[in-house]
């Protein structure tokens, strides 16, 4: 399947990491989070990516241009200007850049990636949310539904530790578990090509007008994930993920 990862917007929440990067492009571990994100869909084979750019495009655009070089050492013959690689890493990715509007809304990105998506399902997800989710249990749930859109459901990390008590006893202490209590949207969606047919415009946001409707009309189903899921809305989000990373046990590593 095809995937669509949104990675357009101005991430003004984490502004000290985003003043001239992009947010996709913020690093774990020293890759972009949007790459640890492909890594997940590529671990189960899903690596036809179609990225839907705006604040800053240029620079996702120069290291997709770049990848080769910027993750290897490399002999550069001068005169010929023949570039020989030292290490192949295991990326065999198919990436499609595509410049959705600096302005455009997360609605109207997925609207402009409707030429290149044709009329079949696809994947679609954020450029800023990792997890371990298992994506072709995700496909398969979805088909066996038959609605319009499956969205992965998560539980939100909590802020704080979380004591179990007994009386004034501590049980038990998690430091900033994922929570147990209610759901949240996760991104990680699986939809069908009638989807774009409820978008407006650029100035449509996803996750109200669209979503809503397709909710209203019985054509929205929750692939409810336990287990690990984060976004990286601020910068101890994204200090908590290097964290995962550097202690090499992080949940979504492919």
């Amino acid at each position: 399947m095809k995937v669509v990862i949104l990675a357009g917007g101005f991430g003004s929440r984490l502004s000290e990491l985003t003043q001239n990067i992009p947010k996709p492009m913020v690093a774990i571990g020293g890759k972009p989070i949007m790459w640890h994100i492909m890594k997940t869909y590529a671990k189960y084979n899903h690596s036809d990516f179609y990225l839907a750019l705006g604040y800053k495009a240029e620079l996702i655009k120069d290291y997709f241009l770049n990848y080769r070089s910027l993750n290897s050492d490399f002999t550069i013959e001068l005169g010929s200007g023949k570039i020989i690689p030292h290490q192949q890493d295991d990326v065999n990715w198919k990436v499609t850049l595509v410049d959705t509007g600096l302005s455009s809304m997360t609605g109207g990105r997925v609207k402009r990636m409707r030429d290149y998506i044709g009329n079949e399902a696809f994947l679609l997800t954020y450029g800023d949310g990792l997890a371990d989710i298992d994506i072709n249990s995700l496909i398969n749930f979805h088909k066996e539904h038959g609605k319009m859109v499956t969205v992965s459901a998560v539980h939100p990390g909590a802020r704080f530790g979380e004591l179990g008590l007994d009386g004034d006893l501590v049980t038990s202490f998690k430091e900033k578990p994922q929570t147990t209590q209610g759901w949240i949207n996760g991104g990680y969606f699986v939809v069908e090509p009638e989807f774009f047919n409820l978008i407006d415009g650029d100035s449509t946001i996803l996750e109200q007008d669209p979503l809503e409707r397709v909710s209203q009309m019985g054509e929205l189903m929750s692939f409810q994930h336990d287990g690990f899921w984060q976004c990286m809305d601020t910068k101890r989000d994204r200090d908590s993920l290097e964290l995962l990373w550097k202690s090499g046990n992080a949940p979504w590593k492919a």
